[in-house]
């Protein structure tokens, strides 16, 4: 099969490759799907950019979207043929979705919904999965204002729609113009433009001093600093990402008004957790309420040009390559 693959770290056009690499076959209770489109996120880039290579081979990505067509010992015969949507493809794995194959345990093969096209279903593992938690990961948010950090990236494109559907108020950090109206055009109530305007002054503002009850927080090396001027006493901070492994946190105002930290990563939630999300996800698909946003689309032979739309950090919305 065609595949893209590196057998070294470093930048993408020096060690990203495409050919001909062996096609796997589904091993008891996995499920072989054939992959019509591939997601590109930033912890793809990130993976290939760092210290220590986990694999001497390894097909990127962890997202795709494709057709099952062929099932291993102990998975119905009838999922063959079922358009599907994936979960931590290249997650402690070798092999990701880059390639024209990939074979996963069936239960990291969720139904594509009729309606919801390849390129959508290669945004649905990290970006909306992600979003999803860090919105119910502890109960009903109906009422509350939530701060999305980053309300025009992936994630948090998807983080203001689901928050709006589950009857939030949402204000969103944004970089530009043309990101504080694509967070809009996902449901924002309020953008703030963090280069341009006092994020802490313009929180207040909209809350009228009371600060927001919860923030989805993309970066909390950067932005934990900002948690005493936009959180109100006995709010809610979820953390999803961190632009490096030590944050310095603001302890004694934490101590001090009861805040609450909630951290997680997508990879490790527990197959009841990942399963129930991937459900209700499935119910949004299929009632038409997400909006996607594939911003670019590179052929497989181009995957290096992907990767580095990813890493430029401009495109507003999701990468994909088509296999």
């Amino acid at each position: 099969m065609r595949a893209a693959f590196y057998t070294q770290k470093g930048s993408a056009k020096e060690v990203l490759q495409v050919g001909d690499v062996e096609t796997p076959s589904p091993g008891p209770g996995e499920v072989r799907i054939r992959i019509a489109a591939s997601g590109v996120n930033p912890s793809d880039v990130k993976k290939r950019q760092g210290m220590d290579l986990e694999f001497p081979q390894i097909i990127p990505h962890s997202d795709g979207a494709g057709e099952i067509d062929a099932v291993g010992n102990g998975v119905d015969e009838t999922r063959i043929g079922e358009r599907v949507w994936t979960i931590n493809g290249q997650w402690q794995r070798p092999f990701g979705t880059a390639a024209e194959f990939i074979s996963l345990p069936s239960k990291l093969a969720v139904s594509l919904p009729d309606g919801t096209d390849a390129a959508a279903g290669a945004c649905l593992g990290i970006p909306v999965l992600t979003a999803y938690r860090a919105l119910t990961i502890d109960g009903d948010v109906s009422g509350q204002t939530i701060l999305v950090a980053g309300g025009a990236g992936a994630v948090g494109h998807y983080a203001v729609q689901i928050a709006k559907l589950h009857g939030a108020e949402v204000i969103a950090t944004v970089s530009s113009p043309e990101k504080a109206a694509h967070a809009s055009a996902g449901g924002a109530d309020h953008n703030i433009d963090y280069k341009r305007e006092n994020v802490g002054e313009r929180v207040q503002e909209i809350t009228g001093g009371r600060g927001v009850d919860r923030i989805i927080e993309v970066d909390i090396a950067a932005n934990a600093g900002l948690f005493p001027e936009v959180l109100r006493p006995g709010g809610t901070a979820v953390i999803y990402g961190s632009s490096n492994p030590m944050a310095e946190i603001p302890v004694l105002w934490c101590f001090r008004n009861d805040i609450t930290f909630r951290f997680f990563i997508m990879y490790q939630l527990t197959d009841e957790v990942r399963g129930a999300a991937a459900a209700a996800i499935n119910e949004l698909l299929t009632a038409g309420s997400l909006q996607h946003a594939v911003a670019q689309s590179y052929p497989l032979n181009e995957i290096a040009q992907a990767h580095e739309a990813v890493e430029s950090g401009q495109v507003m919305g999701n990468v994909v390559v088509e296999v």
